[in-house]
């Protein structure tokens, strides 16, 4: 009895320096008066998350785990979307991309990695038009467009999804959920992502599709003067046709994951972004 009495405080010792770094909730508001949720962990050169559309920033739980035992990770809803306001105004790249901006600010991220997914990516890309990169150390973008040229057949999938998200909302978001995954998950996994997709209201869901097109940044991409990662799937492999990948961008084809590749292959994803970031010059 005395030798595991001894024994329970190394234990618990032990226990306390394998946990992950604590995490908290926080709250941020933007000039234009909408208060933002972030989730933060973790100390060290600071990465800000930016999860695509309608989704939470929770959708990036593998890498805030990673990512915070040496990193100083933020993960944020955007506005209109997870536990932020739901103002009706100001849901397009340019302000949405402010809100970051004034996040990096408020929060001292600076020199931030900022990293992207699908809508994610045209608004990191309106952050370095609007905001330059003197405040970046890098960019990583995942499955999202920078720029295309979008065929008549385009046009109307993305009509036929928005109209199908206001005639059937719960029915539209479950099938656009369990379609960003090719690995298997769970019922509860699903639902869970579903719910806080619902949290976006339906009109600035489509709000959001309707702003995202139209935008090309690929004038802007020569310009960037940070080191770029740039995670694609194999869906996506035909749009890097329509681009002139600069030097500066390292494209990374994930062949065996669905649009949330950094879910599907997470410790693939996680390690190369690590790698990627390692790698980037001290500003």
């Amino acid at each position: 009895m005395r030798r595991a009495t001894f024994l329970l405080p190394i234990l618990l010792l032990a226990m306390a320096a394998s946990a992950s770094p604590s995490e908290k909730n926080g709250t941020f508001t933007t000039t234009d008066g909408v208060k933002l949720h972030y989730l933060e962990a973790g100390q060290g050169p600071a990465i800000l998350f930016i999860p695509g559309w309608t989704m939470s920033a929770e959708i990036w739980r593998k890498q805030i785990d990673y990512f915070s035992a040496h990193y100083h990770v933020v993960a944020v809803d955007p506005r209109s979307q997870g536990d932020s306001d739901k103002p009706a105004d100001g849901n397009y790249p340019e302000r949405r991309s402010k809100d970051y901006k004034e996040l990096v600010d408020a929060l001292k991220l600076s020199p931030v990695v900022l990293v992207g997914w699908s809508m994610g990516v045209p608004e990191i890309m309106s952050y370095v038009e609007q905001f330059g990169t003197d405040n970046v150390r890098g960019l990583v973008l995942v499955d999202g467009f920078i720029g295309l040229d979008p065929s008549l057949e385009f046009y109307k999938a993305i009509s036929g999804m928005m109209i199908r998200q206001q005639m059937d909302r719960r029915g539209a978001t479950t099938r656009f959920v369990r379609s960003m995954y090719k690995k298997p998950q769970s019922d509860a996994y699903f639902d869970k992502v579903v719910e806080d997709s619902l949290k976006t209201p339906t009109n600035t869901a489509v709000t959001l599709i309707a702003n995202m097109l139209g935008r090309d940044y690929r004038p802007l991409l020569p310009k960037i003067n940070c080191p770029i990662y740039n995670a694609i799937t194999t869906d996506s492999k035909n749009f890097l046709s329509q681009l002139q990948v600069p030097a500066n961008m390292r494209v990374d084809v994930c062949e065996d994951a669905a649009h949330a590749l950094f879910v599907d292959d997470a410790d693939r994803f996680s390690h190369s972004v690590d790698d990627f970031i390692k790698a980037i010059p001290a500003k």
